[in-house]
């Protein structure tokens, strides 16, 4: 039997860590190690798609692997952000309750493997006064355990809970790298303590767990503060951090379309090469004044444009959430395909008001989160987005049917995704 070294993939920007062989059986079949069979939830009969691009043999996680679980603990906040949704929705805040989380751990208990554990959603996780207890909880389980913060809340109780439960990735939302920076963008004067905290929190890990703990930033790039960005990266010796995730605004309140840095990202492609575009293959260049002009403009015209083998618009039309194999679960217990789903909230597209209404599968208070994940139907909108088959909004700047996810011009109904920006790259979660 022959032996090659391949290459599995899961989304881009979360590459799986597992190594192996696949072996060649006398009939041409391919031979998984158990460990990566687990790791991309290849269970015996399922269908996942396979490409070969380049050489290296590529596959998609298949619709039936739950692999990420996102649990909103509340959805109130300590903070009033400038850029946050929670500031154009008029939804009753509240907390997720402990009975509802234990039916998430029995659920959890029902997939093998574990579905990662992700704290976080459209509120501050740190604010829930059992956060810690949940961590500990779901760590008990076995499942690897992520929580986002805004870092305000993170003292000395908090740092010691997270680390002794075994946290696994601390995520802290910094759109600045300055006092100045921090308060234009979150409204209030607390970038000294968060940098503070996360000092501490390092100190902690160090104390309590040998070694510093895995800390990543989230950053969202406006043109008020990208020029930040650079600084912010620098930080990272002083606050242990090990990985930056650069998301775009979603402008929620008319001022921020003003603050957008992707107009030309999903802007309309020429109509003379919107039935042809050819393969361009960039190598490694500089990105500098003498480059930039020419490489932004075929950037932009082409859609077909390759750096080093990869294409720079892969994700579009692809629903990270699907990708990932992840699901949502807002503080009331209801379920949702994807955080962007998880709530109702105004937003705008273009110069058009964008009411984007609610989607949940159930209630994880009334089924299983086996059932809910396997419920037939939702199995079938999990197809349908991976098909994508939505009118393209970005590409024509949206008309009077983007101003709601109700239904779009190629006869899609509720919840179109066609104006969906993480579909589009453009926004990004952890």
């Amino acid at each position: 039997m022959e032996r090659f070294p391949y290459s599995i993939t899961g989304p881009k920007d979360e590459p799986l860590e597992v190594e192996g062989e696949i072996t060649v059986d006398e009939s041409g079949r391919l031979i998984l190690p158990p460990g990566l069979s687990a790791a991309m939830g290849l269970n015996p009969g399922v269908r996942a798609p396979a490409v070969l691009v380049n050489g290296e043999l590529r596959l998609r996680r298949p619709l039936t692997s739950l692999a990420k679980v996102y649990v909103e603990p509340t959805s109130a906040c300590n903070l009033v952000c400038r850029t946050c949704m929670r500031n154009t929705w008029d939804e009753a805040m509240g907390s997720l309750s402990m009975e509802t989380f234990e039916r998430i751990l029995d659920g959890l208990r029902a997939f093998d493997p574990l579905p990662e554990v992700f704290f976080g959603g459209f509120g501050e996780p740190l604010a829930h006064p059992a956060i810690g207890e949940m961590v500990a909880q779901a760590k008990a389980l076995g499942a690897r355990v992520e929580l986002i913060t805004n870092g305000t809340l993170l003292n000395d109780r908090r740092s010691r809970e997270l680390v002794s439960a075994r946290l696994d990735r601390l995520w802290v939302s910094l759109d600045g790298a300055t006092p100045e920076g921090y308060s234009d963008v979150r409204l209030a004067e607390a970038f000294p303590q968060v940098i503070s905290n996360l000092v501490h929190y390092q100190e902690v890990s160090r104390e309590l767990a040998g070694s510093i703990a895995d800390l990543g930033v989230s950053f969202v790039a406006m043109k008020r503060n990208i020029h930040e960005l650079p600084s912010l990266i620098q930080l990272r010796t002083q606050i242990g951090a090990s990985r930056y995730l650069v998301t775009n605004v979603l402008p929620y309140a008319h001022e921020h379309r003003a603050e957008m840095l992707y107009n030309l990202a999903i802007s309309k492609i020429p109509e003379q090469e919107s039935t042809f575009s050819p393969l361009i293959e960039l190598p490694r260049i500089d990105l500098d004044e003498v480059t930039s002009q020419s490489l932004l403009s075929v950037m932009r015209i082409y859609n077909n444009v390759t750096f080093e083998g990869e294409r720079l618009n892969h994700t579009a039309n692809v629903c990270p959430f699907i990708e990932r194999g992840s699901i949502s679960i807002a503080w009331d217990g209801e379920l949702s395909p994807c955080l962007g789903l998880l709530h109702n909230y105004k937003s705008y597209f273009n110069d058009l008001e964008r009411r984007s209404r609610r989607y949940t599968i159930g209630n994880i208070g009334e089924r299983s989160l086996k059932e809910l994940w396997e419920d037939p139907a939702y199995l079938d909108f999990r197809r349908r987005v991976r098909e994508f088959p939505y009118a393209p909004c970005t590409k024509c700047g949206g008309c009077e049917l983007v101003k709601s996810n109700l239904k779009d011009c190629y006869g899609n109904g509720f919840p179109t995704c066609g104006a969906c920006l993480w579909a589009q790259g453009v926004i990004r979660c952890p």
